[in-house]
C-alpha cells in the first residue's frame, strides 16, 4: 500500500517534486536505459554518489518514468509536521531503538507492501573511495527481492538501470558481476575500478564485507 492512498498528498511534497522535475529537464538529463518492466519490488543500488545533486537528477528520472523511489530515514524525521512530507517523498521510517535491525525492518516492509523500490546509496558517503557497503545486498537477500543497478554519468548527463538481478548468496561473485556491469557503462571511472577490485578481494578471501 502506498502511503498517500489514504490521505491527501502535502502541498510541500507536490512543490518539491515539481522543482525536482524542472531541474532534471533544465539540466538536460536523459534516461539511457529504462527501469525494467514488471518489477514492483526491488533494491535499487545507485552509484557513484559524488554530489547531493545525484538525488535530484535520479529522482527526476524516476518521476519521468512514473516510479516512486523509496528511501530509509531515521524515525525521528517522521514526527510532527514533517511526517506526511517524508512519507509523500517515499521515506520509510527506520527505528534504531527497535530490537529488529535495519535488515529485518526492511524485510518486514517489503512483505507488507505490494510495491517498494528501495534506493540505497551503496557507497555510503560522497567521499567514498568506491568500496560498497553490503547492507543493500543483505536487505535484498532477506526480503527475496531483486537488485536493480542504477548509474549516473555526469559527463553525458544520462541515467540508466540494469535488468533485475537476484542475489545468489555468494556476495563476492555477485559483486563482481555488479562491478562488471557498472564498468561497462563508464569504463574509466576510478570508483568502479575500486569496486571491481573489492569484489575480487572478497572472492580471494582477502577482504571481509
Amino acid at each position: 500500500m502506498k502511503h498517500n492512498e489514504t490521505r491527501n498528498v502535502t502541498l510541500l511534497s507536490r512543490l518539491v517534486n515539481r522543482i525536482i522535475l524542472f531541474f532534471y529537464h533544465w539540466m538536460g538529463w536523459q534516461i539511457e536505459e529504462r527501469f525494467p518492466q514488471g518489477v514492483k519490488k526491488c533494491v535499487i543500488a545507485g552509484a557513484p554518489h559524488t554530489s547531493n545533486w545525484d538525488f535530484v537528477f535520479f529522482a527526476g528520472a524516476t518521476k519521468k518514468l512514473g516510479i516512486q523511489p523509496n528511501f530509509m530515514g531515521k524515525h525521528t524525521l517522521f514526527q510532527g509536521v514533517m511526517r506526511n512530507f517524508m512519507l509523500d517523498m517515499g521515506g520509510i521510517s527506520v527505528d534504531r531503538t527497535r530490537r529488529a535491525n535495519t535488515v529485518e525492518q526492511m524485510k518486514e516492509e517489503f512483505a507488507r507492501r505490494t510495491e517498494l523500490n528501495l534506493v540505497i546509496a551503496v557507497e555510503g558517503t560522497r567521499s567514498s573511495d568506491g568500496k560498497w557497503k553490503s547492507g543493500f545486498y543483505n536487505i535484498a537477500k532477506a526480503a527475496g527481492v531483486p537488485i536493480v543497478l542504477a548509474y549516473a554519468d555526469n559527463d553525458k548527463r544520462t541515467i540508466g538501470f540494469s535488468p533485475p538481478m537476484m542475489p545468489t548468496g555468494n556476495y563476492g561473485e555477485d559483486l563482481l558481476k555488479i562491478a562488471e556491469w557498472f564498468r561497462s557503462k563508464i569504463p574509466d571511472l576510478e570508483r568502479y575500478k575500486v569496486l571491481e577490485q573489492q569484489a575480487k578481494d572478497i572472492i580471494a578471501g582477502k577482504n571481509e564485507f
